[in-house]
């Protein structure tokens, strides 16, 4: 049935969790109190004895959520907006704690009365059906999306739902409920979880192989341990990047691309994120633990005998990780050292995983290019905040007037690490490991080239805010990555 053949007469009440906002708000307050007051968590144990409407109402009175930067779901709100044209009464009616729902019902300005939670009566299921038995004994209509709005849909005269659940699905197809409108307004699931995950954030692994490429010792038992200890760190590190994105939601909602990102956009909910979390370091520490053991029969595979050193290392990232996100990240210039260390950590620990040790010219490199591209990082964020007219970083301990002096820190940072490369060099350990050592000279330019043109490109507006995706997409980047290993394989070569 289309909207204008509905009765204008008949109230429309409409849900708000997972409704007319694709996320469950009481778990994104949930979020938001985790990120700024940890401690609050542990109160809130105390106020789920207290009942749910109390336990909302505690919640609500620690944290605000921000009514104009929610993710709505804009089919339904463009189908309410033209309900509201044809002279129709509409009405929020949500478990959600009242003063939540009276500042969305003030900022979207189309209802004619809020129905919610008060503190003492959780408005969900049977007690919003009597709430609506009371108020419109002439009968109503509703949209939800839920397994308990499957009995007020059942007793409205137009169900409607929205993003609805497989359970209310199941639900209204036993009771004969058949909605007449549904409002679909989220990402395909899987599509949500592979952009949630990150896969394209595993290419950043792929440096735990650097120590066995060279140290030229690319044997079965290197490049095993090398692949296992990829596997299980690119796991762990998929399910900090959807702490960090959990832990950000509501600063992601306000960023022009950020919003998009499954969570904050409700494509993916709060409970999925932590269903995921839970099962890829569940992989992440089996990946560690059990599966080197199946590999028994690889000769000289030496983790087998300490793979408590890899696990150690594992924690040791997972601290940082969790660390840069609920604090450090807000902490101007000890930020982009924590970054930078993330990558060495990955260096350091393809040295565990497969025996080979890494020189310190290596670990001093690593440590100064990588700054370089944390302090790019930061500087294209803070460009797009000039290039928005605002003046400070939401969770980030930096203002615009800054862009000069990160420029200036980054490039430094990248021409430290050419001139830590220079002095590798001209090393011993250089001059012993490779036949042809001379060539290697070529890398100078051609990685002057490319930090060069980064900063440049930054500065210029143009840079993505990550800048390993840059790496990854840039055509020239992909160029000078090529020619690079080029260089490095004709010093490998006898010829």
């Amino acid at each position: 049935m289309d909207a204008p053949t509905q009765r204008v007469d008949v109230p429309l009440c409409v849900d708000l969790d997972g409704t007319l906002v694709k996320s469950d708000t009481l778990h994104d307050a949930l979020m938001v109190m985790l990120r700024h007051s940890p401690g609050s968590i542990l109160k809130a144990f105390g106020w789920l004895r207290q009942g749910k409407a109390a336990f909302k109402r505690n919640v609500s009175s620690v944290v605000m959520l921000d009514a104009a930067h929610l993710p709505y779901n804009h089919v339904l709100l463009q189908y309410l907006r033209e309900e509201k044209a044809r002279g129709r009464k509409i009405y929020l009616a949500t478990a959600a704690e009242k003063a939540l729902a009276d500042r969305v019902a003030g900022h979207l300005g189309i209802f004619d009365g809020v129905l919610a939670s008060d503190g003492r009566i959780n408005l969900a299921g049977k007690n919003k059906l009597a709430a609506f038995q009371e108020m419109f004994p002439e009968g109503f209509c509703y949209i939800g999306n839920a397994l308990p709005d499957a009995r007020l849909l059942a007793a409205c005269e137009a169900p409607m739902v929205a993003n609805p659940h497989g359970r209310l699905k199941v639900a209204m197809k036993r009771s004969g409920t058949v909605p007449v409108r549904v409002f679909e307004d989220k990402k395909p699931a899987l599509k949500a979880f592979l952009k949630a995950i990150r896969i394209h954030q595993w290419a950043k692994n792929v440096l735990i192989y650097l120590p066995l490429l060279l140290a030229h010792q690319i044997r079965w038992n290197t490049v095993v341990g090398a692949t296992v200890a990829f596997l299980s760190f690119s796991f762990c590190a998929s399910a900090t990047y959807i702490i960090n994105d959990l832990l950000d939601l509501e600063v992601d909602r306000r960023h022009p691309r950020k919003r998009l990102r499954p969570f904050a956009a409700a494509d993916l909910s709060v409970g999925a994120g932590f269903a995921i979390i839970a099962c890829f370091l569940a992989v992440s520490v089996l990946l560690a633990v059990a599966l080197p053991y199946l590999f028994h029969a690889v000769p000289n595979y030496t983790w087998l005998q300490q793979p408590h050193k890899f696990l150690l290392w594992l924690a040791i990232y997972a601290a940082m990780t969790l660390s840069y996100s609920f604090r450090l990240k807000r902490m101007m210039l000890v930020d982009v050292i924590v970054l930078s260390m993330l990558y060495t950590v990955r260096i350091v620990v393809g040295s565990v995983s497969t025996g080979i040790t890494v020189t310190t010219w290596l670990g001093a490199f690593s440590i100064f290019f990588f700054l370089s591209l944390a302090f790019a990082k930061r500087f294209a964020e803070l460009e797009n905040l000039r290039a928005r007219e605002k003046d400070n970083a939401a969770g980030r301990g930096y203002r615009v007037s800054d862009l000069e002096q990160l420029r200036t820190f980054g490039a430094a940072s990248g021409y430290a690490a050419v001139v830590v490369l220079a002095l590798y060099l001209n090393s011993l350990t250089a001059q012993n490991l490779y036949p042809h050592i001379t060539r290697l000279w070529l890398l100078i330019p051609i990685i002057i080239l490319w930090v060069s043109r980064l900063w440049m490109v930054a500065s210029r507006g143009d840079l993505d805010e990550d800048p390993v995706v840059y790496a990854l997409e840039d055509r020239r980047s992909l160029i000078l990555g090529g020619m690079m290993l080029i260089v490095v394989l004709s010093a490998i070569s006898p010829l």
